[in-house]
């Protein structure tokens, strides 16, 4: 029989957990069993006795269950001290940051532990019930907004009073991904007037059906591309078109939110010090793309910044603040993920736990096992790669 531990997270304001009393019993439902360190859930809203309930084995953290395990489902990378005990075979999936990870993939091929980099899985049909990236971005759209608005000097709707007419505050959101998608949402819902830039012309389509009015992308070629549903990078003269679009933009809008991202590599800078100057006194910027380098010139990773009167917000771990909602919705992407790989062993009458290469799922996601790197062209770079080949 399978067994999976579910860790106390390690890393500073990590309140999300991998799995909840809901997963834990429907994937128990399957064969698998589960033990949770005491207090995994709690900065969650899912104590002790609700794991237990649901039939899990409440463990001391850091305990020698490590090397009992078949597999550990996580949100962020554990401490290599702990990664160090996992036996030959196990399993680890979570929020790995693969991206140039040498050192973490170093750790897992010499212990021979096959890792599911979460934030690999493909964006095809098939696999939409696991998009943790999807799950994660809906609530940093929605909680970004919430964040302006809190630190906004005026109304987010048009209000009539006796006193007169308040105008609807006015939102530019960069980027029409599903953070984007979710800020214009919770935006409108507000009562902003919101237009959003983005990258792609065919978002024009999603931004308006929300509400939103579509800021039409730079005429110029080649336009980025997109791949795996992701938009690709831009070269700097699209930037700097771009940048020349939005100033404009910037000069009349209350809040920004930013969440332009390109997987793999630094967050293309759309706002620099000089558009920056343009901004009103007492309008809000909020750049979910800090943790990557930033959208915005100026923005610091967890912290909030006034430049001349405009409040600039580094929010890097926004899904963190709503841990109830974001590990719920973490716990199902990964749950499904799971009994994807269990019907995988069904059909090859294997291990309960299939990790076949061939299959496209898998493929995508799968960064070592069996002692090797699956996806050199992320952890090494692929500019690496080429350049190791010419």
């Amino acid at each position: 029989m399978t067994h999976l531990l579910i860790p106390r997270e390690w890393r500073p304001g990590e309140a999300r957990v991998a799995a909840t009393p809901e997963t834990v019993q429907r994937l128990s439902a399957r064969g698998l069993t589960f033990s949770v360190e005491a207090g995994a859930g709690e900065a969650s809203g899912f104590s002790d006795d609700d794991f237990a309930c649901s039939g899990a084995r409440v463990t001391e953290p850091g305990n020698g269950v490590w090397s009992e395990v078949d597999g550990v489902l996580c949100v962020q990378p554990p401490p290599a001290e702990l990664l160090e005990r996992l036996r030959s075979g196990a399993l680890l999936a979570g929020l790995l940051s693969p991206y140039r990870a040498e050192e973490l993939v170093d750790l897992l091929n010499r212990r021979q532990v096959s890792a599911l980099a979460l934030e690999l899985l493909p964006r095809i049909s098939r696999a939409q019930s696991m998009d943790v990236l999807s799950s994660q971005a809906n609530i940093a759209g929605y909680k970004a907004v919430l964040l302006a608005a809190a630190a906004l000097d005026r109304y987010v709707p048009m209000l009539m009073t006796a006193a007169g007419t308040i105008q609807p505050a006015r939102a530019l959101v960069l980027g029409a991904g599903v953070a984007g998608l979710q800020a214009l949402a919770t935006a409108r819902r507000l009562g902003a007037v919101v237009v959003v830039s983005d990258v792609r012309a065919a978002a024009r389509e999603q931004v308006e059906s929300l509400g939103g009015r579509f800021l039409a992308p730079p005429e110029q070629e080649p336009a980025p591309a997109e791949q795996g549903g992701y938009a690709q990078a831009a070269s700097e003269s699209f930037l700097a078109a771009q940048r020349e679009q939005l100033a404009e933009q910037l000069a009349q809008a209350d809040m920004v939110i930013c969440t332009a991202q390109v997987p793999g590599r630094p967050a293309p800078r759309l706002i620099s010090e000089a558009m920056l100057d343009r901004m009103r006194p007492g309008s809000v910027l909020v750049d979910l793309a800090v943790a990557q380098g930033g959208n915005c010139a100026g923005t610091v990773a967890g912290q909030t910044v006034l430049r001349r009167g405009v409040t600039l917000i580094g929010a890097d771990a926004l899904p963190s603040s709503v841990p109830h909602h974001a590990s719920a919705l973490y716990a199902r992407n990964l749950a499904a993920l799971l009994e994807h790989l269990m019907s995988l062993g069904e059909q090859a009458e294997g291990p309960p736990l299939a990790l076949d290469p061939q299959d496209p799922i898998v493929a995508g996601c799968l960064v070592t096992h069996a002692g090797r790197c699956r996806r050199p062209d992320v952890v090494v770079g692929a500019e690496a790669l080429v350049g190791a080949g010419s």
